[in-house]
């Protein structure tokens, strides 16, 4: 819980500076108004943001941004928000060095933190891919004829079409020194978690560091360091209170003696299915789960417990178990009507929720078949360590 909030209070200070603003405006600049580029820019930038643990909820800022770059190419709002959003939960799909729902996942099922994370990687690179490709080709025919569009030939209103484009902040020498320093702390954490056995409590130390460094070298000072740390950590808090909500009703199942009566339940109910069709039932019942409980790390508190001894009595390693919960709880997130980020961001994007299902299912539904291969293969070449 502790680590959830120091996460989010020190991501928020990073975003108080205008590093991470000032970075995506220098590769709008750096693109030179090419539509395709542009949007695997856009895609691959909060791809990375997600997969290193900045939250997809951080994609709600940013929507302003890619529905002028949309109307700016002739575009409509639905690629602006996409190339965001989309883009945000397809490296959460990956969650390569994710220091919360990654940690958080891994904690539970007692895997070394960020362990397998070339597999994962695999998985980041190739829902990527697939995610540019679909937005580019919607792109394509939006283009060439706005009628193509779910949102009809008129897609901005008035008031957006005579909104100037925002002027971008300089990307100036302070933030790209935030910038190296998150990447260089998290470097340093993998270093000492693979080397010297870290856990949370070092990354929440680190995270930490990282926040009074870069309040140091952007001159904040402690009272609005303070400030800003605590905005940003009530904003996780739901997350938070979620898992430690969880961990109690964990507590109490197990001192009931139910969460064993559940194991066996959900294992018998397997048996005789193999290996690879247990874990895709396991899957599918995740990617259910995941429509109700959209929060990364109260799903993982819940789900795990349960996952873990299930994939201990399936003869799997608690890496593919743990590759099942993290493709689970990816998917159904851009499309469930719960979740507060989706809903959030078609809020300010101005699109109805029936516009947006019918844009996103087919892609909803390529997630879902390329996430089941990785499950089968993780399964079938004993995806460790462990």
């Amino acid at each position: 819980i502790f680590l959830i909030l120091v996460v989010g209070g020190v991501l928020k200070v990073i975003e108080s500076t205008g590093a991470i603003s000032s970075g995506i405006h220098r590769l709008i600049n750096l693109a030179k108004g090419k539509q395709n580029i542009l949007i695997l820019v856009f895609c691959t930038t909060f791809a990375v943001l997600s997969s290193v643990g900045i939250a997809p909820n951080l994609a709600i800022a940013f929507i302003p941004i890619g529905l002028l770059l949309a109307r700016s190419l002739n575009l409509d709002p639905i690629v602006g928000m996409a190339m965001i959003f989309l883009g945000a939960y397809a490296g959460f799909a990956g969650g390569v060095f994710d220091p919360v729902v990654t940690v958080t996942g891994q904690t539970l099922a007692e895997l070394p933190l960020f362990s397998g994370f070339v597999y994962r990687g695999v998985i980041f690179i190739t829902f990527l891919a697939i995610t540019t490709a679909y937005i580019c080709r919607y792109a394509a025919k939006v283009k060439d004829n706005h009628t193509n569009s779910f949102m009809g030939q008129h897609t901005f209103t008035s008031n957006d079409a005579n909104t100037p484009l925002e002027e971008p902040s300089t990307f100036t020498l302070s933030h790209k020194l935030v910038l190296g320093l998150f990447v260089g702390f998290i470097g340093f954490f993998l270093y000492g978690g693979f080397n010297l056995g870290w856990g949370i409590t070092e990354l929440s130390a680190i995270f930490l560091i990282l926040g009074v460094v870069t309040a140091i070298l952007c001159r904040i000072n402690p009272n609005d360091f303070v400030k800003r740390l605590m905005r940003g950590a009530s904003e996780v808090m739901y997350g938070a209170l979620v898992v430690g909500v969880a961990a109690a009703v964990i507590v109490l199942l197990k001192q009931a003696q139910l969460i064993d009566t559940i194991v066996h339940s959900v294992a018998s109910s397997l048996d005789g299915h193999g290996q690879i069709m247990a874990m895709q039932l396991l899957y599918l019942f995740n990617l259910t789960f995941n429509g109700i409980i959209t929060s990364g790390t109260g799903q993982a508190a819940i789900v795990m417990p349960i996952m873990v001894p299930i994939g201990d009595m399936l003869e799997v390693t608690r890496q593919s178990t743990f590759i099942t919960f993290k493709l689970g709880d990816a998917v159904t997130n851009i499309i469930t009507p719960l979740s507060g980020t989706l809903m959030a961001c078609l809020a300010i994007a101005r699109i109805s929720y029936v516009e947006w299902f019918k844009f996103v299912l087919p892609l909803v539904m390529i997630w879902v078949v390329v996430g089941g291969v990785f499950v089968a293969i993780a399964v079938s070449i004993n995806y460790g360590p462990f």
